[in-house]
């Protein structure tokens, strides 16, 4: 057998340094391949389509993330039908304020695609060539084979084919895919129905998940840094319906330590004379260690003085 060839790390291929390495900035990396995963009814399509309208436009995707390259998106949407597709980027576009006709989105239209079929591996990859996207969405995997998602050995090949078209046409792909029932407590990647070799696959990957009435969107990528937990909520605005980030909720530690600190601050502002420690607690009705933390924090904030007769605001 001839021997693997091989070549001194020094003389490795070096970073363009013209080449960008957002597609969308912090959301998906340059010809990145990844999962958009979540379970059912959590928005996971709108993100997909949300991705397509801005790489498409040029415009930040989520209202937020900056769009680095733009260009032609390949669109496979199989749950989905046409005017329902329509409808959804026509409301992602309006959102975006962007001019939905001119909208470079390319909608591949057949009933069935299957990855598992060479026939439609063929007919993907002409396709591709013919229109070299920047983007390329596939939604959702449980409609793209009758294969075992369960079976490393099958789900493998279908994704070194993606990843082929990644590496011969430089561009992105991003894969909808459901997540397990009753794993909304594991983490994105752990959470997804099949083989972890959807998880491995992933240079960006973006999880979805329900809290309450809004969601939350974990950001992981394979060479930077990711964001966990970024609320999002799905606006409607006819004719704009889309998904948008939100204010970031208090944690409710720091919003007991905030609701802490007012109570102590209003205490001495009422009160006559300076207050013990003692004191300080009794008519805060807290524990030792939550006054003490908080008188702490307000003497080194500048708003409180200690003296030897106690604590008192500062006027």
């Amino acid at each position: 057998m001839t021997a693997l060839p091989t070549t001194p790390a020094a003389q490795l291929a070096s970073p363009h340094a013209n080449q960008p390495a957002w597609l969308i900035e912090g959301l998906w990396s340059a010809q990145a391949v990844g999962i958009i995963g979540g379970e059912p009814k959590c928005g996971k399509s709108f993100l997909a389509l949300d991705l397509a309208v801005s790489v498409a436009s040029g415009t930040p995707c989520l209202r937020r993330f900056s769009t680095r390259e733009c260009g032609p998106v390949l669109l496979f949407a199989a749950e989905d039908a046409p005017h329902i597709v329509r409808q959804r980027l026509e409301g992602i576009a309006a959102a975006a304020g962007v001019d939905f006709q001119s909208l470079n989105v390319q909608v591949i239209t057949v009933p069935t695609l299957r990855l598992d079929r060479f026939e439609h591996q063929q007919a993907l990859q002409e396709t591709v060539a013919r229109w070299q996207p920047k983007l390329l969405v596939l939604d959702p995997f449980v409609r793209l084979h009758a294969i075992d998602e369960n079976v490393a050995g099958e789900v493998a090949p279908l994704l070194a084919y993606l990843r082929s078209l990644q590496r011969q046409h430089q561009t992105a792909v991003a894969l909808v895919h459901h997540a397990r029932k009753g794993a909304a407590h594991e983490r994105g990647g752990q959470a997804l129905r099949g083989s972890s070799e959807l998880h491995a696959w992933g240079d960006s990957n973006l999880y979805l998940r329900r809290n309450g009435s809004h969601l939350q969107l974990s950001i992981e990528h394979r060479a930077a840094q990711g964001t966990d937990r970024l609320q999002l909520a799905l606006r409607a605005n006819p004719p704009a319906l889309a998904l948008e980030t939100i204010a970031e909720p208090v944690p409710a530690e720091q919003a007991a330590q905030s609701s802490c600190l007012q109570r102590i601050e209003q205490i001495l502002t009422e009160a006559a004379m300076p207050l013990s420690h003692k004191h300080v607690r009794e008519a805060a009705r807290m524990r030792t260690t939550h006054v003490s933390h908080a008188l702490a924090t307000l003497l080194a904030n500048g708003r409180v003085v200690k003296s030897a007769d106690g604590y008192r605001l500062k006027r």
